[in-house]
């Protein structure tokens, strides 16, 4: 079980940098600050739907991600 632990501490680490990351930029963790997502799933790629990134409503502010998840 140490090798499972180890990763789980590594990917909490890194998840917890990116975040401090996108924090210090200022922008949306899940849509890098786009304020849309590009690839959203569909189950059939004809087309590349835009649709607003549901964690910062559209704005790419990483304090309307905070606000919208409540982290």
């Amino acid at each position: 079980m140490g090798l499972f632990s180890s990763i789980k501490e590594w990917n909490k680490a890194r998840q917890e940098k990116y975040l401090a990351d996108m924090e210090a930029k200022g922008i949306c963790p899940d849509c890098r600050g786009r304020g849309f997502d590009l690839y959203y799933p569909v189950e059939y790629y004809n087309t590349t739907p835009s649709v607003e990134c549901p964690g910062c409503n559209g704005s790419g502010l990483f304090s309307d991600w905070t606000n919208q998840t409540g982290q």
